[in-house]
């Protein structure tokens, strides 16, 4: 991977310190706790808190992150943070924690997203989403922390009937909690009821975002996750791996406007609260999301049917896409990037970054199709 931060990251965290403006000025002189500050969108929740530091705040935000690396890396992939208000420590969140001095905030995103890597780690899956969770809670009230964000995630939800498609928070979910998806499904789940419970009992101001398929810059090629998936295979001159029919519908979420989402959540004065977060297009099956791809790069990329593989998870839901009347009402969150757009930039950046992977005559052609 290349060392160098791509244009694409940096206009896209100039983005969201911009559109956040003044509502992220709470944060300034605070210290903010991160949990799985390494992974996909931890890595950009600490690239978005150096650009205030560095370009707003006049009193620095302190940053604490914590993991235990097991599918991430020191190395962020959006760029090295070189600010001296960052701590980063190699801990365990399933174990007691001792931190000291003020935490005013708690962003709890350790846990592990990508269906391979949960079948293949299903009970630190499980202890992340809930001993993880009840350990950090324990740590927010101790502290007397101004907010506490979990992430929840939209398979939460399970298969939702099609009159509850899109879907609103008040949806209670249709899971199995013995299915092949369950350990990461039921524990985030119970990590919600935990965040309730302590908000009821001991007043830690909590909030929930439910994200929708989030993608962009920072996703890694043995990711396993759809998107770079399809970029990886596309670009080795593979077949889109399609498991099951393909018109199974997802809701896909641009960083830029994900993020924006999540600060509005972490810095609303609302406590006890959950929200959906995703994009504003509706549903995209993957057989349209291949087509789409093909159509940015320049040529037709094939697809291979294919029964579910061992290492991933069957039962998975049929459709997926978020009801955002709550987001909109509450947090004023206004989902901006279509499809396209956002597919364009991930391409470039994947590009810049995995460029030895491609052709130069690939990497051309892909680059000038994409800034169309």
């Amino acid at each position: 991977m290349k060392s160098s931060v791509t244009s694409i990251v940096l206009q896209d965290i100039g983005r969201i310190v911009k559109l956040l403006g003044n509502e992220a000025g709470v944060l300034e002189g605070k210290t903010v706790l991160i949990s799985g500050g390494s992974g996909f969108l931890g890595s950009h929740f600490l690239s978005v808190l150096a650009r205030f530091n560095k370009t707003v705040f006049k009193r620095p935000c302190k940053v604490i992150t914590l993991d235990n690396y097991v599918t991430g890396t020191r190395k962020n992939p959006l760029g090295d943070i070189a600010d001296p208000n960052f701590t980063f420590l190699k801990r365990d969140i399933c174990a007691p924690l001792k931190i000291e001095g003020l935490v005013d905030y708690v962003i709890h995103m350790a846990g592990i997203a990508s269906p391979v890597y949960y079948m293949k780690f299903p009970l630190e899956t499980i202890h992340a989403a809930t001993l993880g969770t009840e350990n950090l809670l324990k740590l927010a009230y101790e502290k007397k922390s101004k907010k506490f964000l979990f992430f929840s995630s939209s398979e939460i939800y399970g298969d939702p009937a099609p009159k509850f498609v899109p879907t609103p928070e008040s949806y209670r979910g249709h899971v199995s909690p013995i299915g092949p998806r369950a350990c990461y499904d039921e524990s985030k789940r119970l990590g919600e009821t935990l965040c309730m419970v302590y908000h009821s009992l001991y007043k830690v101001p909590i909030v929930v975002v439910r994200p929708f398929n989030v993608y962009g810059p920072g996703m890694k090629p043995n990711d396993r996750r759809v998107i770079p998936q399809f970029l990886t295979c596309a670009f080795a001159g593979e077949p889109l791996p399609i498991y099951g029919s393909g018109l199974q519908t997802r809701n896909y979420c641009y960083t830029t406007d994900a993020l924006i989402g999540f600060f509005k959540t972490l810095l609303t004065r609302r406590s006890g609260e959950v929200y959906n977060i995703g994009s504003h297009e509706g549903e995209t099956n993957l057989v349209d999301l291949a087509a789409v791809m093909g159509k940015l790069l320049g040529r037709p990329l094939p697809i291979a049917k294919i029964p579910y593989p061992a290492e991933y998870p069957a039962d998975e839901p049929s459709r997926r896409c978020p009801d955002l009347t709550k987001a909109r009402a509450e947090l004023n969150y206004i989902p901006e990037v279509d499809l396209k757009t956002g597919l364009r930039r991930m391409i470039n950046w994947y590009e810049d970054t995995y460029r030895p992977r491609t052709s130069a005559r690939t990497a051309t052609k892909t680059r000038v199709r994409a800034k169309r």
